[in-house]
This record gives C-alpha cells, structure tokens and sequence, in this order.
C-alpha cells in the first residue's frame, strides 16, 4: 500500500549542474512534501526521462515511447537550469516540447541572468515559468498555488 501512497506523491526532476543549486532545490521543495529527483546536467535528464537513446547516446524524439518503456518514469513538472554545459536548459526544453509524451510537463527554466530575450525565448519555446537565481521559497510557492502543475 505504500507504494501507491509515494506514485501519486507530485514528482519533480530538478536539473542543474550546481551541486549547491541542487541541494536547495531540493530541499525548498521536499518542504512541500514533492518528490524529488535531481540530476546534474541535461543529458542525464534526457536519459531520466527516456529520451536519449541507449546505444548512441544521442538525443532520439522520435522513439520516446519505446525508450521511455523501460523507465515507466511519471514526471508531473520539470525545473532546469538555463545555461549548463552540453546540453542547455534550453535545448532540454525544446526536446521535452518536441516529445510526444513529455509535451505537457511543464518547464520551469531559472537562470542568474536577467536577460529579457532568453526569457522571451523559452516563454515562446513553452517554458511555464522563468525564475531568476537564487531561487526563494516565494517561487516555488507560485508552483504549488498553480493550478495547471
């Protein structure tokens, strides 16, 4: 019975390469009793959630139910940091939006710079929200007061 308790439980996979931000992350949202998943870059978040392909490495969207089979992986919201190494936190949200199963996640995209054409770009690109670092308690407050997460 425990089990079900913890798959209903709002799950959220937070992607950073910080490992302070991570940390913070975390714990401003276990506070609200979510599920937490962090990862430290895009390609382990793209490999999370099913969507780099196992024998190349590479980014595959077009197979993502089959790839995704494996994980059985339920994600109701995704927090990435902007600019990482490899792949981006733009670049993840554009393959999330390109995903046929991944599509609706929202997408939160948090960066330390306050560049009003990066925020533009990933609102456009169907970013949920844009947050500016450090990231308080006060935003992730908007999360659990938003209805469509």
């Amino acid at each position: 019975m425990g089990g079900v308790a913890s798959e209903t439980r709002f799950h959220v996979l937070a992607v950073d390469d910080s490992i302070i931000d991570r940390k913070l992350i975390e714990r401003l949202l276990k506070t609200s009793s979510y599920q937490v998943t962090v990862v430290e870059s895009g390609v382990k978040a793209l490999e999370f959630l099913g969507l780099l392909d196992d024998n190349s490495g590479s980014m595959d969207s077009t197979s993502t139910s089959t790839s995704r089979n494996h994980h059985e992986v339920e994600v109701n919201l995704i927090i990435t940091y902007y600019c990482m190494p490899g792949i981006t936190g733009y670049d993840l949200l554009i393959k999330i939006k390109e995903s046929t199963s991944l599509k609706n996640i929202p997408v939160v995209i948090m960066s330390s710079e306050n560049v009003p054409s990066r925020i533009n770009s990933c609102l456009e690109k169907g970013a949920q929200e844009f947050f500016l670092k450090p990231v308080q308690q006060y935003n992730l407050m908007l999360i659990n007061s938003n209805p469509t997460y």
